[in-house]
């Protein structure tokens, strides 16, 4: 393989700056395959291109890739962190270390900005004063977890404006979903109380809200007013329900998570337990791509930024299976990104170690079952395609389908939309939406014409600029290849590949 850079990176690479910055490696198409950080810009892009018995085939695959350079300065390394972090997750490049689905997790909301806090789940996290819970990896299990909690603290869902004024409660309020300050039967104060003893409850504070339950059943039950002292009881059972399964992790009311993860054929799955308060709250698994020829320090580094760039709450400690890459820069980003110390520990014994065992342990199993679920998935899909291609006498399997649908708002405002199935499973990138710009009014036959005769000029062009880069390659090698026979015959005369240009 020759590392030898192009004649236009090689420029690149001679005007580059000595600053710390971020860098973005481009392929033909000029889309983003990496981004990196680094103190130094010149001596770590240069550091690429250097000879490759000293670079693992992941970068050699990376550098034949490399068609241009950018790269943006920045005052310190930490803005450098901060700066790959965004570019990362709006670019998700492919050799990128990076969370295998693209779509955002849930998080559950509590608009605490407002004078009537409600609870909802979300997949955007805002700067709104509102507070979040998460990230989770299962939407249905936040749901459920919400639908338990609404019956020990019933929430608002609707969008009335409360004044306390209205005649009438909804029928939530009627089977204790609701406290209805609508009408008045719970003032602010005690709705906003109780909605931040359902904070705390997310928070892993269970304790201090069964106990502030328990005082107001004595009291309501002191005051012989039975029914509400029910009410009270009830939400105990459920508080207990929940919380029966939390795991005691720590005598000492602490908060941290636990970080451990497994590998297996250039597939990682990350396993974090989140301890609060001493409790092992909960626990949830991410799946990495892009980790093939990484080492565990870069893959950790890589998930702790990207996890925590989104996380709602980071705790005091995090707990990691070994030392990580850039570990006092992450410390220090954390500590800006959430206003306290943030320590990055890595457990010898006690309670921190056997959790870190249970956390591998808990890793290296998911990740056997996912693998296991995807070889079924495949197998099924791949039946399906050969399936399809029986029933339509095709003579290869179609292994990409792009299906086109129009819809149009009443004869007006004409869409059409395309999706994609590769290898009989859906791939969501590659969907495109299209607006109509030629054809009036509801024809879905003509507005298909337009998006398909678009679709496919489009991926002529895409063609024709592949097809050109290749021949630009080939002319390049073929001068170089010129320039070094005559080197070798004629010592007085050196052709360089850029002097035929």
């Amino acid at each position: 393989m020759n590392f030898e850079p192009r004649p236009e990176i090689q420029q690149k690479l001679n005007t580059l700056p000595t600053n710390p910055g971020v860098y973005l490696m481009k392929d033909e198409r000029a889309e983003i395959i990496y981004v990196g950080k680094a103190i130094n810009l010149r001596n770590r892009v240069r550091s690429y291109f250097h000879s490759p018995h000293s670079q693992e085939p992941k970068v050699w695959r990376l550098v034949e890739r490399i068609r241009d350079i950018d790269f943006i300065v920045t005052e310190t390394e930490l803005e450098a962190l901060v700066l790959e972090c965004n570019l990362i997750k709006k670019y998700k490049p492919h050799f990128n270390v990076r969370l295998k689905d693209d779509k955002r997790y849930p998080y559950i909301k509590v608009t605490w900005q407002e004078p009537f806090p409600k609870v909802y789940v979300t997949r955007r996290m805002e700067n709104d004063g509102a507070r979040y819970f998460g990230p989770f990896t299962a939407v249905w299990a936040v749901h459920e977890t919400l639908d338990t909690l609404r019956k020990i603290f019933p929430y608002l869902t609707c969008d009335r404006d409360i004044t306390g004024k209205d005649k009438r409660a909804c029928l939530y309020y009627d089977i204790g979903l609701c406290m209805a300050p609508c009408i008045g039967a719970a003032t602010r104060d005690e709705y906003r109380a109780m909605i931040d003893r359902l904070c705390n409850f997310l928070q892993g504070k269970s304790e201090q809200v069964t106990a502030a339950i328990r005082e107001k059943l004595d009291q309501a039950a002191a005051q012989l007013e039975y029914e509400r002292a029910a009410r009270y009881r009830d939400q105990l059972q459920a508080l207990a329900r929940i919380t029966e399964h939390q795991k005691v992790a720590s005598l000492v009311p602490i908060d941290q998570d636990v970080i451990a993860f497994a590998r297996d054929d250039g597939d990682a799955c990350v396993q974090v337990f989140f301890v609060r308060s001493g409790k092992l709250l909960g626990r949830e698994y991410f799946v990495l791509e892009g980790t093939e020829g990484e080492n565990e320090e870069q893959v950790l580094a890589s998930f702790v930024k990207q996890f925590y760039d989104e996380a709602a709450f980071v705790p005091p400690e995090i707990i990691l299976p070994g030392q990580i890459d850039e570990a006092q820069i992450i410390e220090s980003w954390l500590k800006n990104q959430r206003g306290h110390t943030v320590a990055l520990n890595v457990p010898r014994e006690g309670q921190s170690q056997e959790l870190m065992q249970m956390a591998t342990e808990n890793a290296r199993v998911t990740l056997n079952g996912l693998k296991a679920q995807w070889l079924a998935d495949e197998t099924k899909q791949m039946s399906a395609v050969a399936e399809l291609q029986e029933v339509l006498k095709l003579q290869n399997p179609p292994l990409r389908m792009e299906c086109y649908d129009i819809s149009n708002t009443q004869g007006t405002n004409s869409v059409g939309a395309m999706v994609v199935f590769e290898r009989g499973a859906a791939k969501k990138s590659d969907y495109r939406k299209f607006k109509i710009k030629t054809v009036d009014g509801a024809n879905d036959f003509a507005s298909l014409q337009e998006i398909l005769r678009r679709r496919f000029k489009r991926l002529v062009d895409t063609r024709e600029e592949e097809y050109a880069e290749e021949q630009r390659s080939a002319g390049a090698s073929e001068r170089e290849s010129v320039g070094d026979a005559q080197m070798r015959t004629r010592g007085d005369t050196i052709h360089s590949p850029t002097s035929n240009l």
